[in-house]
């Protein structure tokens, strides 16, 4: 009788095991070219014939399609468009142009904010032009977030932002110096006032010049000129917005501000997850250098919301 139960625990093991398997190739991959600038993934699930499609956007930086940059892999939108194709919703996620321009040694050094929503857009009506699927979500994680928001106006079926600004960049900029480096506090505000009137200005601390290098100063007034508030407002349409309460960069409060903003909103706080929506148990140190760290697993629980969200409304 011993031996049985034990063999019956191998077998139920292995069967386990096997249907994991199966599961990470519940759907079809192609690499698809929607123009010049945008090279992506598609996923798409072999059980259905027209799925939703969810289109996911990168955050901010050289951001490529898996959410990874420069010497920062974490694999979080990879993980994120598996999970969702695994559960019979079509991904498509694409490096950020700049991606491509990297990789190719040719990178324009003229690039706007509003390039990456003409990149966007541009995706949108690529698939809605198939016509290959039933519904089409746009999911913009960070900088993403705002992207997606102008993006999906009068095209998309329903929006996801994760850890998205709730406030114009200038002013989420100021909020993170006041936090973290508040002896320069005054002259970023200084700085900002000044390209709020459309002028770029060498004069800024040595150690802000990540944010206010001269050769980005016109990338960053074309950003600072939406407030999120008054986008998502526009949008008549099913809306998402998820955050982490251990998000070093996008704080709870600025999810509150957009859900505010928004009466077709539904807000999800993730207890302990981080910007690239990984689970943090521990301090800061642990915070930060998860953003290197491939092998953890995406919130579950964020995972399950957005699953759960895009199939209630259809």
């Amino acid at each position: 009788m011993e031996i049985r139960k034990k063999l019956e625990l191998i077998f139920i093991f292995l069967f386990s095991f096997l249907s994991g398997v199966a599961q990470d190739v519940n759907y079809s991959r192609n690499d698809i070219s929607i123009n010049n600038f945008v090279d992506g993934t598609l996923l798409t699930p072999n059980a259905l014939d027209k799925p939703i499609l969810a289109i996911i956007i990168a955050g901010s930086g050289p951001t490529d399609r898996n959410g990874n940059q420069n010497f920062l892999k974490s694999n979080n939108l990879k993980k994120l468009a598996e999970r969702l194709s695994n559960n019979n919703i079509a991904t498509f996620r694409y490096d950020k142009r700049i991606v491509k321009q990297i990789k190719n040694g040719n990178i324009d050094k003229n690039i706007m904010f509003d390039d990456f929503v003409t990149d966007a857009i541009s995706v949108i009506e690529y698939f809605k032009e198939t016509k290959a699927y039933s519904k089409i979500y746009v999911i913009g994680h960070s900088q993403g977030s705002l992207v997606g928001m102008l993006a999906a106006k009068d095209r998309a079926d329903g929006f996801i932002s994760i850890a998205g600004a709730g406030q114009s960049i200038d002013h989420v900029i100021i909020d993170q110096i006041q936090k973290t480096a508040q002896m320069y506090t005054e002259d970023t505000k200084r700085v900002f006032d000044f390209m709020r009137q459309g002028k770029t200005t060498p004069d800024y601390p040595p150690a802000l010049s990540s944010i206010f290098n001269i050769e980005i100063q016109p990338f960053m007034m074309n950003w600072m000129q939406y407030n999120p508030q008054d986008v998502i407002k526009t949008l008549d349409i099913p809306i998402l917005i998820i955050n982490g309460t251990k998000d070093l960069q996008v704080t709870v409060e600025e999810a509150k501000l957009l859900k505010e903003a928004s009466q077709n909103a539904e807000l999800k706080i993730v207890e302990k997850m981080n910007h690239v929506l990984f689970i943090i148990e521990g301090d800061d140190l642990e915070n930060a250098k998860s953003y290197n760290e491939s092998a953890r697993n995406i919130s579950d629980e964020a995972v399950s919301t957005i699953i759960n969200f895009i199939i209630t409304k259809n």
